[in-house]
């Protein structure tokens, strides 16, 4: 019976000290830092896959709580208030608005503001000289906007109150470029508030029109400079 409360014991305590020692798989000389040390050249670490449902049924999940995510393609974590992504996802709401763009990983992308920032005005300030604005692609509005800006002045047209709108307390607001606005309309029912009419781009045409489209048919147009038409504010990350 005495020896039998010695094994007892002595399994104990080998449980006690081996709960507090690191965990080693493929390796046997785990690392010192690591609670678990994972060794392998030929496998990954596959953690539970759910979408963005069945993670939202999760119950009080503790700070540091990972999954992956596959409604959105990318891991997240709760930090204790909210689940946050490694990457930026198209529906993110982020940066002062909603992303509607990304690449590199969704390390980068672009992002629209919530609401529009005028629902019927000029694209020129009064005068029709051809300003430049030409650029296309992925943030060539900047260079539009500014380009728009030095040659229109002060005043209250397209281009100047998406550089003048600060949501999110963000000052890099610009109009996007033709390229960019067509990236917005793909995206226009997951950004939300959009109108069913015309939108302004910020790439010119010539001195007297610049881009549109229209949000209720996805088509391209260029339009006198003096219409009055919706406008949607863009910033990139």
């Amino acid at each position: 019976m005495k020896k039998f409360k010695q094994f007892v014991f002595i399994i104990i305590l080998f449980t006690a000290v081996t709960a507090t020692a690191q965990v080693g798989i493929g390796t046997i000389t785990p690392n010192s830092k690591a609670a678990l040390d994972i060794t392998s050249t030929t496998q990954g670490l596959l953690p539970p896959r759910m979408d963005s449902t069945a993670r939202n049924a999760i119950a009080t999940p503790p700070a540091g709580l990972i999954i992956y995510n596959t409604s959105i393609k990318a891991f997240q974590c709760y930090n204790g208030t909210a689940w946050y992504s490694t990457v930026h996802f198209i529906g993110e709401n982020y940066g002062g608005g909603i992303v509607f763009y990304v690449y590199d990983n969704g390390q980068h992308g672009l992002i629209a503001a919530t609401a529009d920032q005028s629902t019927g005005i000029q694209w020129y300030n009064g005068s029709y000289p051809v300003t430049n604005a030409v650029r296309d692609g992925i943030s060539a509005g900047i260079f539009n906007t500014e380009r728009i800006i030095s040659n229109q002045g002060a005043g209250a047209y397209a281009a100047q109150i998406c550089a003048n709108y600060q949501g999110g307390n963000y000052g890099d607001w610009y109009l996007p470029s033709k390229y960019e606005l067509n990236l917005l309309y793909f995206q226009k029912t997951v950004v939300g508030g959009f109108t069913y009419s015309y939108y302004w781009s910020s790439s010119e045409y010539d001195g007297y029109d610049a881009w549109v489209q229209g949000f209720f048919n996805g088509n391209q147009y260029n339009n006198n400079k003096d219409n009055t038409f919706y406008v949607r504010a863009v910033r990139a990350f």
